[in-house]
């Protein structure tokens, strides 16, 4: 057999020399697929020389045609091979975009222009094979091999008809699963009837007991068991706006001083909690004006449990439990410790920018106005551990936090902060 005019090419750069020699040995039988295999060897060939030459810079967006027409390409290919490394992908656009029939003598063109392309390439990134010299492009690879079409003629024409029976057995078991989902809508159908023609379900699930056996998991988590540990069940608290004019909470959570730290009001678990807050808020009042200090409102249905501090003016907000006594106390200390943290005047020493004061300051509004989240974006470099441990040393001082948590994504993030914490704060 003929060498091929791309040997040259395969110890060092194996698909450019599989898409040459396929672009050379088509030329003759099939000029459409071997002018596109040629401008695909190009594009392959440029595309390693973009990715590994220093000197280069691959162009921001993929294609042949970019790479060919990069200035500092055409400074390094030379003006001969970069028209003809043009040609080449003028060749393959022409074939495969536009349309044209191609001749085998347009094909072998570009073959011939290819094979000057990539003695250049070989010439210049070759490592294992440089191309020889002389170099002279050999004609004869090109020749149409009668037995090498008929065999693939006859590979297209088995798998034209393997493909045919594969449809054929698709079409059959597609018809199948269509009468299979027949079948499935049927059942369907026949157990939505069945279910609506159920009678009322005389099973007792006891759904009240279950309710408060996990509010007394909670509770109990948490510290609360019993009278002994500072609970109460079934607390009458008075004066109440109803004709008895008292009511009995479902619990109350006292304090080592004997006074209230929290109440808990109990929705059935098919209840939305949110029903339970107003009942909530009637029995802290009463609670208020019976020992002289606001609980900590807990309402729940068993499943949701939120808290609401409403003599900060703090909003709702859901949470998986319930407060320890000591939580629950420094909540109310901080109602008479707590100061408005826009107070606080951001130390310029840790976020001493004034992007970064400006920043601290929108935080310190929204949080005062009772909201508990805020996004801060600031870009690479701008000191955004700084002005969070600015934040941090500002809620402290505050009376706000005693603990903060930090965050990062990755561990290197991670020590930067605890390096940032432990300077500053």
């Amino acid at each position: 057999m003929t060498a091929s005019n791309f040997a040259h090419l395969e110890p060092d750069f194996p698909a450019v020399h599989a898409a040459a020699t396929s672009a050379e040995r088509l030329a003759m039988s099939e000029p459409e697929a071997a002018a596109i295999l040629a401008g695909k060897a190009v594009e392959l060939a440029l595309g390693w020389a973009f990715a590994h030459d220093a000197g280069l810079t691959p162009p921001a967006q993929p294609g042949a045609s970019r790479m060919i027409n990069d200035p500092d390409l055409r400074m390094i290919m030379g003006t001969k091979v970069h028209a003809k490394a043009r040609f080449v992908n003028l060749v393959r656009n022409k074939a495969a975009h536009e349309g044209a029939v191609l001749k085998a003598q347009g094909a072998r063109q570009a073959v011939e222009e290819l094979h000057h392309v990539m003695h250049w390439f070989g010439r210049t990134y070759g490592k294992r094979q440089k191309p020889p010299e002389p170099n002279d492009f050999n004609p004869a690879p090109l020749a149409v091999r009668a037995d090498l079409i008929r065999e693939a003629r006859r590979k297209i024409e088995t798998t034209d008809r393997a493909l045919e029976k594969r449809t054929e057995e698709l079409e059959e078991l597609r018809a199948r699963y269509a009468s299979l989902d027949e079948e499935l809508k049927a059942k369907r159908a026949e157990v939505a009837k069945a279910r609506a023609e159920q009678t009322a379900d005389p099973h007792d699930y006891n759904e009240a007991e279950t309710r408060t056996r996990f509010i007394d998991l909670l509770l109990a988590e948490a510290g609360w068991t019993d009278l002994k540990d500072g609970r109460d069940l079934e607390y009458r608290v008075e004066p109440m706006p109803n004709e008895r004019g008292y009511c009995f909470a479902d619990d109350v959570l006292w304090g080592a001083d004997g006074l209230p730290l929290a109440v808990v009001e109990a929705k059935r678990t098919c209840r939305d909690p949110a029903d339970g807050k107003r009942q909530a808020e009637l029995y802290a009042d009463a609670l208020e004006a019976m020992h002289g200090r606001r609980p900590v409102i807990f309402y729940t249905n068993g499943y949701e449990h939120w808290i609401w501090d409403d003599a900060r003016k703090i909003p709702p907000r859901r949470l998986g439990g319930f407060k320890t006594a000591t939580e629950l106390g420094e909540m109310i200390a901080r109602r008479d410790d707590a100061k408005p943290l826009a107070t606080q005047t951001p130390k310029a020493a840790i976020a001493g920018r004034p992007y970064q004061a400006r920043a601290l300051a929108r935080i310190a509004e929204h949080f005062d106005g009772g909201s508990r989240k805020a996004l801060l974006v600031m870009a690479t470099g701008t000191g955004k551990i700084r002005t969070v441990v600015a934040l941090v040393d500002m809620m402290v001082r505050a009376g706000l936090v005693k603990r903060a948590l930090f965050l990062a994504d990755r561990i290197s993030l991670v020590r930067q902060a605890r390096t940032a914490f432990a300077t500053h704060l």
